[in-house]
């Protein structure tokens, strides 16, 4: 018996709570953390490598944006937030991310920790038909639209790092999640499974 998405959002909520402490005695928290840091390790490793590779931003931004749909749908939002956080961090420490662009790195931070928290509500909350859809679209314009506001008025960068920050972003994102929403029927077995 296949479990649905919403069912395992229940399921994740239930334990959320019980690793606040409700429960704390139990083993089963320790084992479903340990499950959710695995899942966010291998996709930060994966949004990493891609990074590494140097390709140009339309395909890494959405190899990124696809990471970051994909930590929301495989672990409690926090987890999902806390990968948005360390990809640019790490960018920037390796290199990859350019060093006028370090302004930037507590925005497009907080843009990915958006993008984590609008897509994990809209899929896990919401109980309606193409909530997934309406949940890429979301939180992709929510984040885009906070990017270019933070390069346009809130810090001085390049105006070169301004333009990467608008429309890319955008596009980036929305690719993102149309890959993450192809995915999705490939990975479902893959998400619902529990820590054993």
């Amino acid at each position: 018996m296949e479990v649905s998405l919403q069912e395992r959002g229940a399921a994740q909520v239930a334990v959320e709570k019980r690793t606040l402490g409700k429960d704390a005695a139990s083993p089963e928290p320790v084992r479903m953390h340990a499950l959710f840091v695995a899942r966010s390790a291998v996709l930060l490793a994966l949004a990493m490598a891609v990074q590494m590779l140097g390709l140009p931003q339309l395909v890494t931004g959405s190899v990124v944006n696809t990471v970051l749909y994909l930590t929301a749908l495989a672990a409690p939002p926090l987890y999902g937030v806390a990968v948005g956080c360390l990809t640019p961090v790490i960018a920037l420490l390796r290199g990859i991310l350019a060093a006028p662009a370090a302004p930037l790195v507590p925005f497009i931070a907080v843009g990915n920790g958006v993008l984590v928290l609008i897509f994990w509500l809209f899929c896990r909350r919401m109980h309606w038909q193409g909530r997934h859809v309406a949940g890429v679209v979301v939180a992709s314009v929510v984040k885009a639209g906070w990017l270019a506001v933070a390069a346009g008025y809130l810090v001085h960068v390049p105006a070169k790092l301004v333009a990467t920050m608008q429309w890319p972003q955008l596009v980036t994102a929305l690719i993102g999640g149309a890959i993450t929403l192809a995915l999705l029927p490939v990975l479902r077995p893959w998400l619902n499974r529990q820590a054993s």
